[in-house]
């Protein structure tokens, strides 16, 4: 034994004999009898306890000092003592226990040299002992607290003492200690074979023993201990030694049967108990697996458990040695199923019973537990995935794969994937904690690496993309980040293939109704959809869209189970899926999604001109067909003569689906005409000349008996369809025997407009059909030389009175601008330019009328307006005569068209309106100018009436002037030039002279906007805006004390007009969103921005929307107060401002007359009422009139619930006292 070592012995007996001392010299004072105590005053205890405190600082510093003088004599240098024979250990070389230091060193290779220089010595003295002959002299002179009967007979008392060393040391948690110490323990039980495996499983137990009296740190020190000590004699190798030495050897079956005893202690010790179980396997072969390992006492009953208690390390090693011995085996009990197979293993009856083991793995999130991934590769093993068919994906969409073949081992796996998703996903971790949502992503993304795109509609299955419209609608929730980066890699996932991203695609907006980005706030489709480079993979995208289109299965067998997927703060999902929902099949909005997506494929494609014209031409058959086409024999239609077979829904589509479709298809010839570049027009080729097959393919198609058009056409349409084919059929093959030059060009263009404009009588018929015909008769004279036409009476000689060709070709375009779509007023600007050479003085007058070019700047200058169409070079505005005075235009912009900050003082002018400028600030529109603009509007309307009947192109201009959206346009522009400060302050005339057009001619005027060309979210834009107007507090600025109290008094009379002016436009707005009659998924934005004025009513003092507007608005439009009853209920239960609670009170009652009035039986609220009523009753106001209205509210309830049910159900939802209350109010409800 070395200097060091009984150096240390010595100085831990003095310091027991100082402490023994010292308690002995301290306790002398402290007992003195009990009179003694209770004479001695607080002063002289203090000093007592000064003398007592000074002594024992003298004591532990004499001690300290003692000790260090030790120290330091006992560290001389050893380092020629390392080889030399100390004569008091009989021989032995010196050990250096100072090693053990080193061995909790954070530096993992100061650990490693440690644990090798320890093994070392420690051989070397071992072999010193072992050439010993009298070894008892030695253990009898130092045991270093050996004891005799640890199971250490043979090694040396150093080795001894370093092998419990160690074991207590795997214990500490002092730095790394753990890993440093286990790391020596698996060196030299490894390295010295004289140490027994059975002395060291009885030493663990023993020196890492733990009762119920140590703490819960303490307890878990040894526990992790014990781990680390059996972690080190499975990677020490000792145990594959000792089967080789002896095939019948207990310890593996001892030694597993500790590390399960251990195991079924604490549960974080679970999975590393199995990591080292099956560190051992591998280590071992093949057939102790079966008669060692497994026949370990308590591994059968920890296996029987474990489906019951939720364990899933018990399963990882079940799966683990399963696949390592293949061996099927009782003793797995329910884990496996017995005979075993990976088709039996993912059963659904067999997965329901692995869930709740599965389930209880999220314990160690964020990382995912390892039975994941054991079970990843048995259900996608590497040998049957390779030789999956990719082109299988393509037909994976539907839902139904009755034409694919495939084999066996692929519809095995695509069969126990979709139970695996079913089972454990979608059944047992989405419907649980946010923990288990986020393991079941994570799971999903374990998938991806060998998951065929065949499978990936089972893997984003319905419930699993409603769970991430639920967690990526709510941005304040833990699971947002965690559905992001789901998202972010499934789309890196299918980056560079095509099939896979079409696969996604189609699931997520499949389960979405098509909605996804929407819902999510994200733009995760519309950037798969702008990925697609090639012509393959647009193709593939544009077939799967046809057929989801078409296909007439629900985007799920069950109804959405909220309570499954979402969070608490997640609402948003749940309503966009209650709008859309159709009553039949694919719900209508997933359909309009498909066919305004089918032309924006076209966006991000950079292919050649023959490639693209293929995906063009497959875009055009699909919106030709769905848009302008019926079957009236079933639903597919063969056409022999094209070769192709069409196809239409079971269900017709509706008439807007249809107009959707043809605008798309309008949209694409205009595209297809702006992309085809100079050498396409000049080369003449049918074959990639869009607007030609469509032409033909149009004709063919009414050819075939059992296909009609999707709507009946009038006599006059009929006529002017048949001369549109006509001439463009004539124009065309003219076009192709020219060569290139101005004059084909010529040919090109107009044969677009026809098609065009054919397009638009089919879209809006009885509106084009004379437009048809003159466009017609231009086309005869102005193609005259090419001897078009024969003589058919349509073109007469030209008498010395008839019109020149471009002026009529310039009304009759002119004539078609104000109600033509975009890609038609494209097509008049593409004829326009090759026409321009030939335009008469005439027919520029007429253009610049209409153009009305107004070479000074304007007052206002507009920006970047809604309505401005980039392709519309013409800039067509209102025209007016020129003696006429010029109305101030301020058109709606993108940004709030609020009134400017109503303000008492000169500079309150918002910056959100357009500012005047410095020159005519103060010449705005005066009374001249107002007067001048009503003798404009008189004479309009008196022009109307007069030219009623008459087709001219001034008549259809002036009926462009007054068109019903334009009274939307005066009115947004009066109402803003009333609230801009600029041009009513100090002109109270105008003021009044644009108050009273607004009320007359607007607000009570018989007529109003009407129709489909009403834009609805035009209306919503202006509902939004006045009702914030209408919210809107007076503001005094800091100088308004200031200011005289009749500019005080002006102001205020300003602000109240401005805030009647928002609440008459507020009813008329409402007048007409009512008269459009639209479904209610449409008016959920009218809801929207209800709910949120109703919330900053009752919640913020700031807004002054008035009770009576309000009451006024559910009176005149109950369809809103229905909608938004519930919700109001809800916060006027729980409104922050009490005299704001009191008000909406009469809101309340004026709602529920109208329920109870219109749905008698309804009693959905009443459960909300009661709990009001509660809330009111419960706290009741301080002030003595808002507990008069309480009573007053109460009473007006109870008389409106006169059905007897009604008012029992009421009165159940209250509570005891509060019914109790209310029968002493009202006697009448006792009986």
């Amino acid at each position: 034994m070395s200097m060091e070592t009984v150096g240390s012995e010595q100085s831990r007996e003095k310091m027991k004999k100082d402490k023994k001392k010292r308690k002995a010299d301290t306790d002398k004072p402290n007992t003195p009898s009990t009179s003694h105590k209770i004479s001695i005053n607080p002063m002289e205890s203090k000093k007592q306890k000064r003398a007592l405190d000074k002594e024992r600082c003298r004591l532990e510093s004499e001690k300290k000092a003692d000790s260090k003088q030790k120290l330091m004599a006992s560290s001389e240098p050893r380092s020629n003592q390392r080889t030399e024979i100390s004569p008091t250990t009989s021989g032995l070389p010196e050990f250096h226990i100072g090693v053990f230091k080193d061995l909790a060193a954070a530096e993992a290779s100061i650990r490693e040299a440690a644990a090798h220089s320890l093994v070392a010595e420690l051989l070397e003295v071992q072999k010193a002992y072992d050439s010993l002959e009298n070894k008892e002299v030695v253990e009898g002179q130092f045991k270093l607290e050996a004891e005799r009967d640890d199971g250490l007979n043979n090694c040396a008392p150093s080795l001894r003492y370093a092998v419990r060393r160690l074991i207590r040391g795997v214990s500490s948690s002092r730095e790394c200690a753990r890993q440093g110490f286990a790391l020596g323990m698996t060196v030299l039980v490894g390295a010295v074979p004289c140490i027994k495996v059975d002395a060291l499983l009885k030493l663990i137990v023993e020196l890492l023993e733990f009762s119920s009296s140590m703490k819960g740190q303490d307890i878990k020190d040894c526990l992790l201990g014990r781990l680390f000590a059996y972690g080190a004699i499975a990677r020490s190798g000792r145990l594959t030694l000792e089967w080789t030495a002896d095939k019948n050897t207990p310890y593996i079956k001892e030694f597993v049967g500790s590390l399960v005893s251990l195991a079924a202690k604490k549960t974080y010790l679970q999975e590393s108990a199995v990591s080292i179980i099956l560190e051992l396997v591998d280590k071992l072969p093949v057939e102790v697996s079966s008669n060692h390992v497994l026949e370990a006492p308590g591994l059968k009953e920890w296996f029987e458990g474990a489906t019951e208690v939720g364990n899933p390390d018990a399963l990882l090693l079940a799966l683990t040695i399963r696949e390592k011995t293949g061996v099927d085996n009782k003793v797995f009990g329910k884990l496996l199923p017995f005979p075993y197979s990976p088709s039996r293993l993912f059963t659904v009856e067999h997965l329901s019973l692995l869930s709740n083991c599965l389930k209880e793995s999220h314990f160690c999130q964020p990382r995912t537990h390892s039975v994941w991934f054991s079970l990843v590769n048995i259900l996608l093993p590497e040998n049957v995935l390779q030789d999956f068919d990719p082109s299988a994906a393509l037909s994976s969409i539907k839902k139904h794969k009755k034409g694919r073949k495939g084999s066996s081992a692929e519809e095995d796996i695509e069969k126990n994937l979709k139970n695996f998703c079913e089972v454990i996903i979608e059944g047992s971790l989405l419907p649980s904690s946010h923990n288990c949502k986020n393991l079941a992503f994570n799971v999903l993304l374990l998938l991806l690496p060998k998951l065929p795109a065949s499978c990936i509609y089972n893997v984003l299955s319905y419930k699993v993309v409603q769970c991430l419209k639920d967690v990526l609608s709510a941005k304040d929730t833990n699971l947002h980040k965690a559905g992001q980066h789901f998202l972010r890699e499934f789309s890196e996932w299918v980056k560079h293939d095509d099939v896979r991203r079409v696969a996604v695609i189609m699931a997520l907006q499949k389960h979405s109704n098509g909605k996804f980005d929407c819902i999510t706030r994200s733009k995760t489709v519309k950037e798969l959809m702008s990925d697609f480079k090639t012509e393959s993979g647009c193709m593939l995208l544009i077939h799967n869209l046809v057929d989801m289109f078409l296909d007439e299965t629900h985007a799920s067998e069950e109804p959405s189970d909220q309570s499954q997927t979402t969070d608490d703060n997640s609402e948003i999902g749940s309503l966009e899926d209650k709008d859309s929902i159709g009553a039949v099949g694919t719900p209508v909005f997933l359909k309009a999604w498909v066919v305004e997506s089918l032309p924006n494929c076209l966006k991000h494609l950079t292919l050649d001109t023959n490639a693209r014209f293929r995906v063009q031409r497959e875009i055009l058959k699909f919106l030709a067909v769905q848009g302008l086409f019926s079957s009236t024999l079933g639903t597919e239609v063969t056409s022999f003569e094209l070769e192709e077979k069409f196809r239409w829904p079971k269900s017709a589509i509706s008439s807007a689906l249809c107009r959707t479709c043809i605008e798309q298809l309008q949209l694409l010839l205009s595209n297809a005409q702006k992309g085809e570049g100079p050498q396409v027009v000049a080369s003449g080729l049918e074959a990639n000349d869009l607007g030609a097959y469509f032409m033909r393919f149009l004709t063919t198609l009414r050819n075939i008996p059992s296909v009609s058009l999707f709507r009946s056409l009038s006599d006059d349409d009929e006529e002017a369809i048949k001369k549109l084919q006509a001439m463009e059929s004539q124009l065309s093959r003219q076009e192709r025997t020219l060569g290139p030059s101005i004059e084909t060009n010529k040919f090109h263009s107009m044969r677009y407009l026809l098609i065009q404009l054919l397009l638009q009588v089919l879209l809006r018929p009885q509106e084009f059909s004379e437009a048809s015909s003159e466009l017609v008769i231009c086309c005869t004279k102005a193609f005259r030389s090419s001897d078009l036409l024969a003589s058919s009476g349509e073109d007469e000689t030209d008498g010395d009175d008839a019109p020149e060709f471009m002026d009529v070709l310039v009304d009759t375009m002119l004539s078609l601008l104000p109600q033509s779509s975009a890609p038609t007023r494209t097509a008049i600007e593409q004829v326009f330019k090759c026409f321009c050479h030939d335009v008469t003085d005439d027919g520029l007058l007429r253009m610049l009328r209409v153009m009305k070019k107004d070479l000074k700047p304007a007052r206002h200058q507009e920006t970047d307006s809604e309505n401005e169409d980039d392709d519309d070079v013409l800039d067509i505005e209102e025209a007016e005569e020129s003696d006429e005075a010029e109305m101030d235009e301020t058109a709606e912009s993108d940004g709030h068209a609020d009134d400017s900050e109503t303000v008492v003082g000169d500079e309150g002018v918002s910056s959100e309106l357009p500012k005047a400028s410095d020159d005519d600030s103060d010449e705005g529109m005066d009374d001249d100018a107002m007067f001048g603009m009503d003798t404009a509007l008189a004479k309009y309307l008196k022009e109307r009436k007069n030219q009623a009947g008459s087709e001219t192109a001034h008549s259809q201009l002036v009926l462009f002037k007054l068109r019903k959206p334009q009274v939307l346009k005066i009115f947004s522009s009066l109402a803003q030039a009333f609230v801009n400060p600029h041009t009513t302050e100090g002109n109270e005339q105008l003021g009044q002279r644009i108050w009273g057009i607004l009320q007359k001619k607007i607000f009570k005027a018989k007529d109003y906007p009407r129709g489909e060309d009403i834009q609805f979210p035009v209306l919503e834009s202006l509902l939004e805006r006045n009702l914030a107007l209408a919210a809107k507090p007076f503001k005094k600025k800091n100088s308004a004390s200031s200011l005289s109290k009749k500019k005080l008094s002006s102001a205020l009379s300003r602000y109240k007009m401005i805030n009647s002016l928002a609440q008459s436009s507020t009813f008329w707005i409402l007048k007409i969103i009512d008269a459009k009659n639209l479904p209610e998924s449409e008016l959920q934005d009218v809801y929207r921005i209800f709910r949120e004025k109703l919330g900053g009513y009752l919640d913020s003092k700031i807004t002054r929307m008035k009770c009576k507007f309000l009451k006024e608005v559910f009176k005149r439009r109950p369809w809103i107060g229905h909608h938004l009853f519930g919700f109001l209920l809800e916060k006027c239960a729980s409104a922050k401002l009490q005299f704001r609670q009191i008000e909406a009170l009469e809101l309340v009652i004026e709602i529920l007359k109208s329920i109870v009035s219109s749905k008698p039986d309804d009693s959905s609220y009443l459960a909300k009422l009661g709990c009001l009523v509660n809330v009111l009753l419960t706290n009741m106001p301080d002030k003595a009139s808002r507990r008069a209205d309480v009573r007053k509210f109460c009473g007006k309830v109870i008389q409106v619930l006169t059905d007897p049910n009604l008012r029992a159900l009421f009165l159940r939802a209250l509570e005891p006292d509060c019914e109790a209350q209310l029968k002493d109010m009202f006697p009448a409800l006792k009986k």
